[in-house]
């Protein structure tokens, strides 16, 4: 039996809907504003509306532009006051040259050099988690396989304890997953998080991390060696020093989105592989000619990060139409990853896809993904680790997604396995 993808099939879906993603992301909705509407309005029932930018070109041009369109009020659709920004924010929601005094802190600690090093102990998990997995008949991929590779390498970058990683997951599912029931008991578009409005996300899972940040913090001031959160408290070269605040905010972030975004590239690898049978042929026959496409392109079609909001600093004018000072602007990876004029069948997975042009790292602009080389680095881990010793997957029941409209991927995903 066979479960594709899937894909919300409305061609007028509200994107300012949670429940719009709960199918798969909008792609038809997402072509026709490519072709009729590259900037298209898109009003919300309880905001003031934003623009979106769904042409892979646009995406690029605009994401260079950031004296044009600011990261620093706020990188997601949701409308913040000043308080709930200055409370919230981490160099995500910072442009220059703040977001690039902290970025120098850390982009050693990420460098594609740096993280080259660690494909041992990827390598180690990923075998451990294989040999912990497969010994069950049927499992659930994205909770035995997909979820805990990214955390428990993230948790040996950041210094902290091993056995805190499935802690640390469940905390930063609560943040970042905060739209979906499954995850938190506080959704924000369902119940009233008006108290939680000056934590990340507005959860208050954060409170949590935040107490967990503060004993690394205590363990930094004795001296000690907490991995890439040491260097992030070390002076700049001005002699300023990351606050305690933001340090706890750069926590949480690094908990969030050091996990769902590559954890969803690999549930989407993962179910490829099962219900695309030709994949696991092409990786088993010419596998040392394809890991780096084959990454990159599964990358591409899982898109978990979906957007990146910006905020236009003066008024301009855009495919003959005003965008004013102040205004949203979503910058839609998932639309600009599925381009017609950029990729060819831009819906189906080809493994071979050179010069792949993909966007889901939000390439080209100052705020391009701290972590891209580790993502990459461990989906392709993953893939090598995988031909070695199973036949094949199959799927076993329907998969089913995040509701999300911010971070998007498949949630569970039932498979079965025959070992070699």
């Amino acid at each position: 039996m066979s479960f594709p993808y899937s894909f919300n099939a409305d061609e007028n879906a509200d994107l300012s809907k949670h429940d719009s993603f709960i199918q798969g992301p909008p792609l038809k909705t997402f072509k026709r504003m490519q072709q009729h509407d590259p900037l298209a309005w898109c009003p919300e029932e309880d905001g003031r509306g934003f623009w979106s930018i769904t042409r892979h070109a646009d995406i690029m041009d605009l994401n260079k532009q950031p004296e044009l369109l600011s990261s620093a009020r706020g990188i997601r659709i949701e409308d913040q006051s000043e308080e709930e920004y200055e409370a919230r924010k981490t160099f995500q929601e910072t442009d220059a040259p703040d977001h690039r005094k902290t970025r120098m802190l850390v982009n050693k600690a990420f460098s594609k050099a740096t993280v080259a090093q660690y494909e041992q102990q990827i390598r180690s998990i990923v075998v451990d988690l294989f040999e912990e997995t497969f010994q069950e008949k049927e499992f659930d991929a994205v909770d035995k396989i997909a979820r805990q590779l990214p955390m428990r390498m993230l948790a040996q970058i950041l210094g902290v304890p091993a056995q805190d990683a499935d802690w640390l997951v469940e905390r930063g599912d609560n943040l970042i997953a905060n739209t979906d029931p499954e995850y938190s008991d506080f959704v924000v578009d369902k119940v009233d998080t008006e108290e939680y409005r000056l934590l990340p996300f507005r959860s208050p899972a954060a409170v949590d991390l935040f107490d967990y940040a503060n004993d690394q913090l205590k363990r930094i001031k004795k001296g000690e060696d907490v991995g890439v959160l040491s260097l992030v408290k070390q002076p700049m070269k001005d002699g300023t020093c990351m606050s305690d605040a933001e340090f706890r905010n750069f926590f949480c972030l690094l908990v969030a989105a050091g996990n769902d975004t590559t954890r969803y590239s690999i549930a989407a690898s993962l179910h490829a592989l099962a219900n695309e049978k030709h994949l696991m042929q092409q990786l088993k026959a010419n596998g040392d000619a394809l890991w780096d496409t084959a990454t990159d392109e599964l990358i591409r079609y899982a898109s978990p990060t979906m957007y990146f909001r910006r905020t236009a600093t003066r008024d301009f004018d855009y495919h003959n139409k005003t965008v004013k000072e102040g205004d949203k602007v979503i910058l839609w990876f998932a639309a600009g990853n599925r381009d017609e004029t950029v990729f060819a069948n831009p819906d189906a997975i080809d493994i071979t896809r050179q010069q792949n042009k993909f966007v889901s790292f939000g390439q080209g602009g100052p705020h391009v993904c701290l972590g891209m080389w580790l993502a990459k680095l461990e989906v392709k881990t993953l893939l090598q680790e995988i031909v070695k010793v199973v036949d094949g997957f199959e799927q076993t029941a329907p998969h089913t997604f995040l509701r999300s409209n911010f971070i998007g991927g498949i949630k569970k995903l039932p498979l079965a396995v025959k070992l070699k």
